[in-house]
């Protein structure tokens, strides 16, 4: 055998003790039929987490991110050139931690994807203006005492993002271990929860004549990792907010199931509102109760129901709700029993609404490692 030879089987054989290394994850799959949900199970460092991610799950990730791309830049070509993606990348990059960095670089290797291509995707939701519900309900509130949570991500469904639903679980090298709610290739956060009991829900309220937007801060989707991998309570989660430069408006609704306590921020940058349950300063005051916190699409139903169904609270009954303040384009729906870790979630599927869909169960617990 010849020099050459023998080096080429040398580094065939490295390549192939360094795959695993790169690629320590799985697929798993729950629900049925048209609702069955991808769940992808990786570990290790942000780059391999990535890696792994992206080896899973190469295909659908070329097809959904693909689509995402191509119908924001339909919907809003003005918006969505490239030159505005790669400024608002710019303009936010300061403000993300490496490790996401590293991560989404990860996910371009194992996929064999473009990072740039892939890091605009994730930029088209800087340049967009959304409107969602959140709403969290715990002690006497709910019918055993624990803190449930909505999340409904009302967002187009044009995209065909349902058609790539992917739950992810990480197991971060020194990190909490945690879950997120999103689609194949999306690196970032809308919903998620984490082994500590710590639940996120987002709502945008930055109103299109805000365009052109301060990018000048910390995106949302990266800070709820943070939150996720970091937050071991409810005030470390609301000290994390607190400590960032945010852009734009949202409303965030930060549970904690351990605690069983909840709290809706506004987020209006630059000013930051903390409101906890039965606030007199509340905007939505006289209509405010003790033991939950709410803001929806439709606030006049969510408070009857609240008012209603006080103390009954169980996950059946929040997706009952969660299907009640749904919005006209409703992409994916959230229920979280933060107490005990579990998740009900529901996708669009063909021209039906998340909230017309069946809520598939997840559990947390089922992916950690056995103690």
């Amino acid at each position: 055998m010849s020099r050459v030879s023998v080096a080429l089987m040398l580094l065939a054989l490295a390549l192939l003790a360094l795959t695993p290394a790169l690629a320590d994850g799985h697929l798993a799959t729950i629900g049925t039929g048209p609702d069955q949900i991808k769940v992808v199970v990786v570990s290790g460092t942000p780059y391999e987490m990535g890696y792994s991610y992206g080896s899973l799950l190469a295909d659908d990730i070329k097809a959904c991110m693909g689509r995402w791309m191509a119908a924001a830049k339909a919907e809003d070509p003005e918006r969505c050139t490239d030159a505005n993606l790669d400024a608002a990348w710019e303009k936010v990059k300061p403000y993300v931690k490496q490790r996401w960095v590293d991560e989404l670089r990860g996910i371009a290797d194992g996929a064999g994807v473009d990072l740039v291509w892939l890091r605009r995707a994730h930029c088209t939701t800087l340049l967009g203006d959304y409107s969602c519900s959140g709403v969290a309900v715990w002690g006497p509130a709910s019918a055993n005492g624990h803190l449930y949570q909505i999340r409904n991500l009302d967002f187009t469904t044009d995209a065909g993002l349902q058609d790539y639903p992917v739950i992810t679980v990480y197991l971060p090298k020194g990190g909490i271990p945690h879950a997120t709610v999103g689609f194949a290739g999306y690196a970032g956060c809308h919903a998620g929860i984490n082994a500590e009991g710590i639940a996120l829900t987002e709502k945008g309220a930055t109103p299109a004549k805000d365009y052109p937007f301060d990018l000048d801060g910390v995106p949302f989707f990266t800070l709820f990792r943070d939150i996720l991998e970091d937050a071991h309570s409810l005030d470390e989660a609301v000290s994390m907010v607190q400590n960032v430069k945010r852009h734009k408006k949202y409303y965030y609704v930060i549970g904690d199931g351990d605690a069983k306590a909840a709290v809706k921020m506004n987020a209006f940058a630059p000013n930051l509102l903390i409101q906890k349950d039965n606030d007199p300063n509340d905007e939505f005051a006289p209509n405010v109760r003790a033991n939950l916190v709410y803001v929806t699409m439709d606030n006049a139903k969510a408070w009857q129901h609240l008012n209603q169904n006080y103390g009954k609270y169980d996950a059946d009954k929040m997706i009952e709700l969660s299907k009640l303040v749904h919005g006209g384009g409703n992409l994916v729906n959230v229920v979280y029993d933060a107490t005990s870790r579990e998740m009900w979630v529901a996708y669009a599927e063909g021209t039906q609404m998340a909230w017309q869909r069946p809520y598939v169960h997840f559990a947390l617990a089922d992916y950690l490692p056995k103690q």
